[in-house]
Parts: C-alpha cells; sequence; structure tokens
C-alpha cells in the first residue's frame, strides 16, 4: 500500500530583509502600493507543498509516491528527493515548461511576501491517478494538495469515483478560487488540512458552518501556529495538540507541509491521531529550525527523545517502533 502525494513541486527563493514590512506600509496608500525592499540573504532551496510533504515522510522511513509535474531541469531535484525516500517514478517531466518557482521575502517578525510561477505545474491536470496506483500496487489515501485548479479537482473527482480515500489540502489555492470551485474539493474527504486563516476563508465562501464541514469531512486538522493543532474527527471529541520548544527560529517557511508529513506518516502507521499530530508537530519545529524547507535531518533517537520531553515517555514509547530515519 502507499501514500500518494499530488500537488507542487517547486524551487524556493528566500529572501530576508531585515526590518518591518509594516513600517513600510501607508495606511491610505494600500491601493497604490509600489515597494521594493533591499535583502541581506538569499537562498535557493527546494520546495512545491507535495515534494515537502513527501520529503518529511521520507525522512521519516516511509516511502510516499510523489505525484506532479515538473519541468527538464528536476534532474537534480528528483535524485535528491529518491535518496530521501520519495518515489518520483510517477512525476510528468513537461517538455516546454520550467519547474514551478516560489519566491519569498520574510521580514524580522516571520510576516511574509510571496509569489509564485506555476511553470510545469499547469500540466498537472493530465495526470491520472489509475496508471500511478496500478505501477505501486494500491493506494491507502491520496493528499490532494494545492497544484493546478483542474488538476486538484481532477484527481479529488478521480479520487470519489474510484472510492480511494483522499485528503483534501488545497491551501494557497484558496485565496483565488471561490465557494463552487472548493466545494467539491473538500466533499468527502477523509481529512482536511488548513490552518487558521485557511479555514475562515473556506467557510467565508462556502457559506458551510463548522457544523457543515464535520458532516462532509471524517477527519477535520487545523494548525493553530505557535499554538500547535487541533483534531477533529467525526463523533469524537477534539484533540489538541501543543508544538515542541524550538531550539532556534530560522525560517517559517514550509512548517505546515511537515506537519502534514508527520501527521500522515502516523496515520499510515495506524497511530491516534493525538500521536500523529505529536509527530507532526515536531516535524514542523525541525523546519522552522532550518532555512529551506527539505533542509533538515531527522536523527531517530534525537526525534525519539524530543518527543518525549515535548510529550511524555508513553508518547515516544508508542511512536519509536515505527520511525525509521534512513540516512541519505
Amino acid at each position: 500500500m502507499a501514500v500518494l502525494i499530488t500537488g507542487s513541486i517547486a524551487t524556493d527563493h528566500l529572501m530576508t530583509f531585515p526590518g518591518r514590512f509594516a513600517d513600510s506600509l501607508v495606511a491610505d496608500k494600500l491601493d497604490k502600493i509600489s515597494l521594493s525592499f533591499l535583502v541581506e540573504a538569499l537562498e535557493i532551496r527546494r520546495g512545491g507543498v507535495a515534494a515537502n510533504i513527501a520529503f518529511g515522510m521520507g525522512c521519516l522511513g516511509l516511502k510516499p509516491v510523489l505525484v506532479g509535474a515538473v519541468g527538464s531541469d528536476f534532474s537534480d531535484y528528483g535524485s535528491w528527493l529518491q535518496r530521501h525516500g520519495v518515489d518520483t517514478g510517477s512525476v510528468l517531466i513537461s517538455d516546454v515548461h520550467h519547474t514551478a518557482r516560489f519566491v519569498c521575502t520574510t521580514d524580522l517578525e516571520q510576516n511574509q511576501i510571496a509569489s509564485f510561477y506555476p511553470g510545469a505545474m499547469s500540466e498537472a491536470r493530465s495526470i491520472e491517478l489509475q496508471p500511478v496506483i496500478d505501477r505501486v500496487g494500491a493506494a491507502d489515501i491520496v493528499l490532494v494538495g494545492p497544484n493546478d485548479p483542474e488538476a486538484m479537482l481532477r484527481h479529488t473527482e478521480e479520487c470519489r469515483f474510484r472510492g480511494v480515500p483522499f485528503a483534501a489540502d488545497p491551501s494557497q489555492q484558496l485565496a483565488r478560487m471561490d465557494g463552487d470551485e472548493i466545494r467539491p474539493l473538500v466533499e468527502g474527504a477523509a481529512l482536511l488540512f488548513t490552518n487558521e486563516y485557511e479555514s475562515a476563508l473556506i467557510h467565508q465562501k462556502t457559506g458551510w458552518s463548522a457544523k457543515d464541514i464535520a458532516a462532509r469531512v471524517e477527519v477535520r486538522v487545523t494548525t493553530l501556529g505557535p499554538a500547535g493543532a487541533r483534531i477533529e474527527r467525526r463523533g469524537e471529541p477534539a484533540v489538541t495538540v501543543t508544538c515542541p520548544e524550538e531550539e532556534l527560529k530560522a525560517d517559517p517557511t514550509g512548517v505546515g507541509d511537515a506537519f502534514r508529513a508527520g501527521f500522515l506518516s502516523g496515520q499510515a502507521w495506524g497511530l491516534s491521531d493525538e500521536r500523529s499530530a505529536q509527530i507532526g508537530s515536531l516535524l514542523a519545529t525541525y523546519v522552522i529550525e532550518t532555512v529551506g524547507t527539505q533542509e533538515y535531518s531527522i536523527a531517530q533517537r534525537h526525534f525519539l527523545e524530543r518527543i518525549a520531553k515535548t510529550y511524555g515517555d508513553d508518547a515516544a514509547a508508542e511512536i519509536e517502533p515505527h520511525i525509521s530515519c534512513p540516512r541519505p
């Protein structure tokens, strides 16, 4: 059985601004913004939501199947993912487009201004999931992450048609979608991943209440920033998990992707929602302690020690038989 991760695969260009964006904003001129920030540092990193999630799962010892579209410039990136346990055999290589690119500037207060060039991602709409499932044997779940909107809809509808469980993770694409586009991506999901703001966007744009979403989604997972995460499984009390203490704070880019990687890993191992969220929260902490979304490494013993320190020895004991952190 396999976990399929669909969504964006991109290169991240991450810059640091040694000030506060808010100091450059004029309240009565927000309709005519024209700003340029002199940054101190530029880091070029591998990224994209689907690739970030797959990388995290691979670092924990799983072998996720990455599904997306990239350019011919993907060769080195693909090798990197393969060395970290990711199955890239179903990644479509475009003949005409470059791999997508994310450009982000972060200020001293961890606020971010970003742009995203989709590039080859627009060709993801041509990918059918059944050949992927046939190749790997079967699928436990398909995560439908932010991607070309037509690809997201196609993958969601195919999962429903074929009876394959899917996790809805529309995240960055919610801003450009209206309610009629969002509803079919959420309806019938085994899991719905959002942060607090994205959750509010879904409510606003669909007109659905929390009760409406609970009737349509088996498990709703909401990340709460420094406050951790909340998991609401239909018919069960909500579970809230706190975040581990950070050893340092470097860059928040990709923390949500890492949480998803950890949570999905825990679910694939058959662990509880609470344990899955604890793994996700620690993996997210690893990301915030590094610059870039795939620059962290996991030492199995250290990982379990941090789990025990934050969540107790029982948590570490439950997770230990499953986690395997292969060295690339």
